[in-house]
């Protein structure tokens, strides 16, 4: 009588945490609310508080300890002795380092102080992602710590298997960089992989076809093109065209051809009973979860690491990219290559478009800044492929690098290519039939 007791109660307590616990990882991750006027995830308003609790001074002084923080990490664990890409990237750190300086003081040549260089660099990019990690990162515990992964995983494990070629646990790491952030993503991504979930292949599939940058910087990239009037139309066609692109890309080298061999499969779901399959995986995960505290502590530890690993490669490599392409003609000369794609469909601003499409590789946002004034179909097809093309220098690169999948810079940077390609070979004719 008593062990039936005690299994009733471990049975309980396996049921509240996977509702329980779960339902708040959904609401502060997917759950819209309306705040003083404002819209957004709980997750952002969050921030939202803390930063405005901070001042900006004093969030420009917490993201430049995480700055330093990051750039004395590599030499404290040895890390950047491991290959030649940590030696550079430690040197990389160490010029975000000092690039960080100039932007909170405002001290360093007056070019580099005009409002779309370390200004744009800082307080919008390097603030919000040193914020918005940590933060998520505590939440993550309960949206991926007590089964609510594993039972989608095996609800829409027919879906994702086929088309992207991924366990079906990845739909929600697609769903929390659309809608949360791409750091975010890729954390869980880390943390399933880590685990022994996700194959070398999987993870590199979710880490460079799903992790887009979030809904909210979306909305930036709509507002700089024109684009917000049809908000709706530009948010759910770059959602299907990034998705197309990636089932595509799966299927090319150099992706196609990664270890495909995985310590831990999902359980497979007869068609007739997935959902009870789905409930029981999901139980058993909850039921044998370590305590909330610890579940917790370990997602934050995980968060500030990937915290200082990223922001010194966002302060530099961005300020190079953004140099780059306002002071050397190397975008004119990458955009050649795209350029057969943007004359085939005859466009007027083509040239400009290849141009920046191929700046997109240094920064995603150097393409909405490039064609701000260019016609309807360029601005949508550029603020399409900002996003759909995934991979950029000034941060989802060096957060993958930051990550265990084993992916390298020359890797990432091909995928880059074929997504840039793609995207803009279906973002032209699509703009076109939506083009007033």
């Amino acid at each position: 009588m008593h062990q039936v007791t005690e299994q009733s109660r471990s049975h309980g307590k396996a049921i509240c945490r996977l509702l329980g616990l779960s339902a708040i990882g959904i609401f502060i991750f997917f759950i819209p609310i309306s705040l003083q006027g404002r819209t957004s995830i709980p997750l952002d308003h969050m921030v939202g508080w803390l930063r405005a609790a901070l001042g900006e001074s004093g969030a420009g002084w917490y993201a430049m300890g995480m700055i330093v923080a990051g750039a004395i990490y590599p030499l404290a664990t040895g890390r950047w002795k491991q290959s030649p890409t940590d030696g550079v990237f430690l040197v990389l750190k160490w010029l975000g380092v000092a690039a960080g300086l100039m932007a909170l003081t405002g001290l360093g040549p007056a070019a580099l102080q005009a409002p779309d260089m370390l200004p744009f660099l800082f307080n919008k990019l390097v603030i919000s992602v040193g914020l918005i990690v940590p933060i998520g990162s505590v939440f993550l515990a309960f949206l991926v710590g007590y089964g609510l992964l594993e039972a989608i995983g095996i609800l829409v494990q027919k879906l994702m298997q086929p088309i992207w070629r991924t366990p079906g646990r990845s739909a929600i790491d697609a769903v929390a960089s659309f809608v949360g952030s791409y750091s975010i993503g890729l954390l869980i991504t880390n943390r399933v992989y880590s685990a022994g979930h996700y194959s070398a292949r999987e993870a590199a599939i979710i880490a460079t076809g799903f992790s887009t940058v979030s809904a909210t910087f979306m909305i930036i990239v709509a507002k700089t093109l024109g684009l917000m009037e049809i908000w709706n139309q530009y948010f759910w066609l770059t959602l299907l065209i990034t998705f197309i692109v990636t089932a595509i890309t799966v299927r090319l080298p150099p992706l196609s051809r990664m270890d495909n061999s995985a310590a831990h499969r999902e359980p497979e779901g007869e068609p007739g009973n997935r959902l009870a399959t789905a409930w029981q995986n999901g139980l058993e995960v909850a039921e044998q979860a370590p305590p909330l505290g610890r579940n917790v502590f370990d997602n934050f530890k995980d968060g500030l690491v990937m915290t200082i690993s990223i922001l010194p490669s966002i302060m530099s490599v961005g300020l190079i990219g953004l140099m780059v392409a306002k002071y050397t003609p190397l975008f004119d000369w990458l955009g050649y290559l795209f350029y057969p794609v943007t004359w085939l469909w005859g466009l007027e601003d083509g040239m400009l478009l290849a141009k920046a499409t191929a700046s997109g590789l240094a920064e995603m946002f150097l393409p909405a800044l490039l064609m701000a004034e260019a016609d309807f179909v360029a601005r949508f097809a550029a603020g399409v492929v900002c996003v759909s093309s995934v991979l950029f220098f000034s941060a989802s690169i060096p957060c993958i690098l930051a990550t265990r999948i084993p992916l390298k810079v020359g890797t990432l940077v091909l995928v880059w290519f074929i997504r840039a390609l793609l995207s803009l070979l279906l973002a032209i004719p699509v703009a076109m039939l939506i083009s007033p």
